[in-house]
């Protein structure tokens, strides 16, 4: 029952993280760890957790991608898919050794981006280094990353089409949840078919994902973005530095 209302709390405390700020993987990760889901199945249980907050968006988000040029977002599906398929792959041959040692890192790192993602995306929009717009060889590195690894795949993300030149945020964060579901959906499966899901656990989270989306979209109107950035960084350091001494 205990471990219930861990996962419970920790499902909708990250659907209201994700609906204003994102971020929600950082506390859907460590509460599965917490209750004694070894990190590697707990990885693969979060994304499947935090999926259904993400197709909500993209059914949000719809005029906005409509605008998008459509070659360019379909070459963009196709290098997430195969992205995210091989990020997958990559954790599924992963021995829980090695991903023991590797998470730390990714959950600081993931952190820190989030942190300073908005100065980040500001900068490389402002600076003259440019990756070529709907590029396929970016949007399959940072799909991989996403499929291996899901913290912080949304602030990669709008890093990325920082430096592909967009400006108009609306866009970006549309195109964001798209790429979001697709690497969700297929490293997800990939995940199903080796095994790596444990499905009571993932179908509690998201349940309660969705209901703490549904309160995040109400809280997003009177609670300041800062103040649930900032747990959100905490919460990541805090998580990363435990993962780390674990070692």
């Amino acid at each position: 029952m205990i471990d219930a209302l861990i996962l419970l709390a920790a499902g909708f405390l990250a659907g209201i993280v994700n609906a204003i700020a994102g971020g929600g993987t950082f506390l859907t990760f460590p509460a599965l760890v917490a209750v004694g889901v070894p990190p590697i199945l707990a990885n693969a249980t979060s994304a499947v957790a935090v999926l259904p907050g993400y197709v909500a968006s993209v059914v949000g988000f719809g005029p906005a991608l409509r605008m998008l040029p459509r070659r360019g977002v379909a070459r963009i599906v196709a290098a997430s898919a195969a992205g995210g398929i091989a990020g997958g792959a990559l954790l599924l041959v992963s021995s829980e050794d090695v991903f023991a040692v590797v998470v730390p890192f990714l959950l600081l790192a993931a952190t820190a981006v989030f942190a300073f993602g908005n100065g980040l995306r500001d900068r490389l929009a402002a600076s003259r280094f440019a990756l070529a717009p709907f590029g396929i060889a970016s949007s399959l590195v940072v799909a991989i990353y996403g499929g291996y690894f899901n913290g912080g795949l949304g602030i990669v993300l709008l890093s990325l089409y920082a430096l592909w030149g967009m400006t108009d945020l609306n866009a970006m964060n549309g195109l964001k949840v798209l790429v979001s579901v697709i690497v969700s959906v297929v490293s997800v499966a990939t995940f199903a078919l080796g095994g790596l899901v444990l499905w009571p656990q993932a179908l509690l989270m998201a349940a309660a994902a969705v209901a703490g989306g549904y309160a995040g979209a109400r809280l997003a109107r009177i609670l300041p973005d800062r103040i649930v950035r900032a747990f959100v960084v905490v919460t990541g350091l805090a998580v990363g530095i435990v993962f780390l001494l674990r070692l």
